[in-house]
């Protein structure tokens, strides 16, 4: 085992200084060292997306990832992905539209998609297509997902003052 190095970190928007060892994936580190258990293990090659966060606003598949390569990174999970009064309105839309079943795939998806509508405020169901290409869903196809993300656009709202994780909202 080597030696930790230090790690500075925003996880959704908490600062958090942290030992790692230099082979500690993103996903580990936020799974067992900060135990945040809704960014889900599925592949561990980057084949399925079911460990997407964001960091810095962009999706990053965390399987993937040392987590000392994100030092100084913004890093948002599932976990902070609802607003501060409820869930999140992509959350509500995949389950009113029925764009979910199991659910596993459903955290990176939602990060996915509020990252495409954060830079395409308006997007063709082929922009969200395209937004949540890395996303492998098992259980509904595509179509009901699509059509929920589109769905959630008129719930949308800006960031409020002062918040400043990218990807919580539109801007």
């Amino acid at each position: 085992m080597g030696s930790k190095e230090a790690l500075e970190i925003v996880v959704n928007g908490e600062s958090r200084e942290l030992a790692v060892d230099p082979g500690r994936t993103l996903l580990d580190l936020l799974r067992d060292d900060l135990g945040l258990t809704g960014t889900k293990r599925g592949c561990d090659d980057a084949s399925c997306g079911a460990c997407t966060v964001l960091v810095d606003g962009r999706p990053h598949l965390a399987c993937i990832a040392l987590a000392l390569c994100h030092d100084g990174s913004r890093v948002l999970t599932i976990e902070g992905a609802s607003p501060p009064e409820g869930v999140h309105a992509i959350q509500t839309a995949l389950v009113d539209g029925g764009g979910l079943q199991c659910g596993y795939c459903t955290p990176g998806i939602v990060l996915a998609a509020r990252a495409l509508l954060d830079r395409i405020p308006n997007p063709t169901p082929g922009d969200v297509r395209e937004g949540i290409s890395n996303n492998l869903c098992r259980c509904t196809g595509y179509e009901r997902i699509i059509g929920a993300v589109l769905s959630a656009l008129p719930h949308l709202t800006p960031l409020p003052a002062g918040r400043e994780t990218p990807g919580e909202s539109r801007s």
